[in-house]
Parts: structure tokens; sequence; C-alpha cells
């Protein structure tokens, strides 16, 4: 199995006990990733509608804040990501395929 990982060059941080760029930015990432969680928590109890307008509109801004931060890291190489082989992506898809009967809605989103 040759898993290749896709990176951007890294971009070079001084290796000093003392926080750098990268160590901000990934800390800043995960309270994004925990924020954005934490909201999709609240937005599924939320049962007033002007609580949840409000909260899904900081979700909104947690979630692109979230992105821009993960876009900086994977720009600057401190992000990487592994390739799919394209043999499990298929065997992926087709089981997948097969749950889709069993949603109680069909894609014209009414009930069957």
């Amino acid at each position: 199995m040759n898993q290749q990982k896709i990176q951007n060059p890294e971009t070079p941080v001084a290796k000093t006990p003392q926080m750098n760029d990268r160590d901000f930015i990934n800390d800043m990432l995960a309270s994004e990733k925990y924020m954005t969680a934490s909201y999709s928590t609240a937005l599924n109890e939320a049962s007033n509608q002007q609580i949840y307008t409000d909260l899904l509109a900081i979700f909104n801004e947690t979630q692109n804040c979230q992105r821009d931060l993960y876009n900086v890291m994977f720009q600057k190489g401190w992000y990487s990501l592994e390739a799919a082989e394209q043999q499990k992506l298929q065997q992926e898809y087709q089981q997948f395929q097969g749950y889709s009967s069993q949603f109680p809605y069909s894609n014209n989103g009414m009930s069957q």
C-alpha cells in the first residue's frame, strides 16, 4: 500500500520552547474545530427560532474561520493529506450506495 502525501513545501519555523507561528495557528485551528462541533450541537438542540438563527450565523462564521486557518496551514506545508487510492474510493462509494435504499427520504425529499 503506497500512501502518497499531499503537501506543500513546508515553511520553516524556529524550533524553540516558545510557541511559533505554526503552533499558534494549529492551536487556533483546534479551537475553531471544537467550537464548530459545539455550535453544531447547539443548533440541533435550539428550540427558539431566533436563537437558532443567531447560532447559525455564528456557526457559519466559525466554520469559515476554521477553513481559512486550514488553508493557511496547508499552504505553508504544515498540514498534509494522504491521497486516497482509487480502488478504496470505489469500494467506499459502493458501500454507501447500498445504504441509500435505507434512507427514509428519496432524492426529491418526499417520504417513501
